[in-house]
């Protein structure tokens, strides 16, 4: 459910900046200090944590808790710390910034989605050609007009699947669960 209806738009996808990471760090901070020992990882996730790689300018960050359903128990925190609620789905929150700079994506702790982010975001960073890929593919999506920024990550699912593949094959046989969500 979004919370606020649809937002139409268009995408812009900018060259690497080295700053996201630093921004995204000032946030880690931010929310560490917001949620305490409720924050059970913090990770810079998306095409900003991946270095050479053409991004919307919008850090993304990952965030496990115990059980994203208890809302009572960390929403209040993230909107004290300066993040609006803008995503409400099972097992799945996500928040941003007023500026719509940073949106964090709440998961449980330990599940298939966040291991997602993450090996996506490690295969990107060590493999040039599928970063060249899913760039090529963001870029050609991006200057289209979208209902809603959901329908262009609908859009960039197949690239992500393609790649996620690769990246799966080249795990042990007991790390190769099929997954449940691509990430956006």
């Amino acid at each position: 459910m979004l919370i606020g209806g649809r937002e139409p738009g268009t995408v812009e996808i900018v060259a690497y900046d080295p700053r996201w990471r630093t921004r995204f760090e000032a946030e880690r901070r931010r929310i560490a200090a917001a949620l305490g020992p409720l924050a059970r990882r913090i990770e810079h996730i998306g095409s900003t944590s991946v270095p050479d790689l053409a991004a919307k300018p919008i850090v993304d960050v990952l965030v496990e808790v115990d059980d994203p359903g208890r809302e009572e128990d960390y929403a209040g925190h993230l909107r004290e710390a300066g993040y609006e609620l803008r995503v409400r789905e099972p097992r799945h929150r996500m928040f941003r910034t007023p500026a719509r700079d940073v949106h964090v994506h709440v998961w449980p702790a330990g599940c298939r989605e966040g291991a997602d982010y993450l090996l996506l975001r490690e295969w990107l960073r060590a493999h040039a050609e599928d970063r060249r890929l899913y760039e090529g593919a963001k870029r050609e999506l991006a200057g289209r007009p979208w209902r809603d920024m959901n329908y262009y990550a609908e859009a960039k699912s197949p690239v992500i699947a393609e790649i996620m593949a690769r990246a799966r094959a080249s795990r042990s046989p007991e790390d190769q669960a099929p997954h449940r969500r691509l990430p956006r």
